[in-house]
C-alpha cells in the first residue's frame, strides 16, 4: 500500500505540473492567435484603405496638391511612359527624360495631343555618370516641379551569377539605378521645399523584400532606393514633401522579355498601364507600397518567409529563366 500511495502522490504532482504547463501553453497560444488576428485585421484594413477606397472616391487634384509639372525619367517605355500618361490624364504637365530623342519626340507629341497638356523633353543618358545633370538642372531651372518620378532603371539581360556580369553592366547599373535618383532628387527637391509641397516617387522593386540571388546587383540597387526613399520622407515630410517607395513584383515590360513565362500579362503580371493606374492612386497615402493589391499579397507573404526559402525559390526561378535565355541565345 505504501508503494501505491507513493505512486499516487507522484502521479498527482506530475499532473499538477503538466496542468500548469498546459495552461501556460494555452495562454501563449491564445495570445499568439489574437496577435495574428489583430495583425491580419490591420493589414486587411490597410490594403482596403490603400487600394480600394481611393478607387471608390474621387481623384485627388494632383496639380493643386503638388504642382503643375511632373518630371518622369525613363519615360519612353513601360512604367515610365504609363506614369507620364496617367499624370497627364490628371492635367499635370509632363517633362520626359530619356536617351532616345526620336522616342521622346513621339511620346511627348502623343501625350500633348491626347491629354491636352503641355509637354517637354530632355535627352539624357544616365549611364554617363555626372555628365548629363548640368544640362538637366539648366532645363528644369524655372519650372514649378511638383512631382518627380525616378523610374529609369536597368535590369540584367537575364539573371546571372555575379562574376558573369561585365564591369560595364555593373557601372551602368550603379549609375542608372542609384545615382540617377540621387541626382534628380537633389536637383528638384530645393524647389519643392521652397514651395512647401511636392512628391517624389522612386520605383524600387520587390527584390528588396529579401536577398535575391542571381539578381544581386539589381536587388541591391533597388534596396538602396527603398532605404533612400523612406529615410528621405522622414527628413522632408515636415516641409510638405511626400516621398514614396514603390516595390512592385514583375510587370510585363521590356525588362521581362528574357523569359516567356513572365513576359505575358496574367493575374499577377499586369501590364504597365494596369499597374500604374493602381499605383498612382496610392500617392500621398503610403510611403512604401507595391502599388498594386495583387502584388501587396505576394510582398506580405515574401516578407514573412524565412530568408532561406525566399533565396531557394529565387535561385530556382532565376536558374530557369537563365537557362531559357541562354537556350534562345544559342538558337
Amino acid at each position: 500500500m505504501a508503494a501505491v500511495d507513493r505512486f499516487y502522490l507522484l502521479y498527482r504532482e506530475i499532473s499538477r505540473s503538466c496542468n500548469f504547463y498546459i495552461e501556460a501553453l494555452a495562454i501563449v497560444g491564445a495570445w499568439y492567435t489574437v496577435r495574428k488576428c489583430v495583425s491580419l485585421a490591420f493589414d486587411t484594413y490597410s490594403m482596403l484603405r490603400l487600394h480600394l477606397i481611393p478607387k471608390l472616391g474621387g481623384e485627388i487634384d494632383l496639380v493643386k496638391q503638388y504642382g503643375k509639372w511632373a518630371v518622369v525619367t525613363g519615360s519612353t517605355d513601360g512604367i515610365g511612359k504609363a506614369y507620364a500618361e496617367e499624370l497627364a490624364k490628371r492635367r499635370v504637365n509632363i517633362i520626359l527624360i530619356s536617351q532616345n530623342k526620336e522616342k521622346l519626340e513621339a511620346v511627348s507629341r502623343s501625350i500633348s495631343e491626347t491629354y491636352k497638356v503641355e509637354t517637354d523633353f530632355i535627352v539624357a543618358d544616365f549611364s554617363k555618370g555626372r555628365e548629363p545633370y548640368a544640362a538637366i538642372k539648366k532645363a528644369l531651372k524655372d519650372r514649378e516641379i511638383g512631382i518627380l518620378v525616378n523610374n529609369v532603371g536597368m535590369f540584367y539581360p537575364y539573371p546571372d551569377y555575379f562574376t558573369n556580369v561585365s564591369e560595364d553592366v555593373l557601372w551602368d547599373m550603379i549609375n542608372i539605378n542609384i545615382a540617377s535618383a540621387n541626382m534628380m532628387t537633389h536637383i528638384v527637391l530645393p524647389g519643392m521645399v521652397e514651395k512647401k509641397k511636392g512628391a517624389i516617387v522612386n520605383v524600387s522593386s520587390a527584390s528588396c523584400c529579401q536577398p535575391t540571388p542571381m539578381l544581386t546587383i539589381y536587388g541591391a540597387s533597388k534596396t538602396y532606393l527603398d532605404y533612400f526613399s523612406r529615410a528621405l520622407h522622414y527628413e522632408y515630410a515636415s516641409k510638405g514633401i511626400f516621398v514614396q517607395s514603390l516595390t512592385p513584383f514583375i510587370i510585363v515590360t521590356k525588362m521581362a522579355e528574357c523569359s516567356s513565362s513572365v513576359s505575358r500579362r496574367s493575374f499577377f503580371f499586369p501590364s504597365a498601364e494596369e499597374y500604374v493606374s493602381h499605383a498612382i492612386s496610392t500617392l500621398g497615402l503610403s510611403t512604401r507600397t507595391t502599388g498594386y493589391w495583387k502584388h501587396a499579397i505576394k510582398f506580405t507573404l515574401g516578407e514573412h518567409l524565412p530568408e532561406w526559402i525566399w533565396a531557394w525559390f529565387a535561385m530556382y526561378f532565376c536558374r530557369t529563366v537563365r537557362k531559357e535565355a541562354l537556350t534562345h541565345k544559342v538558337k
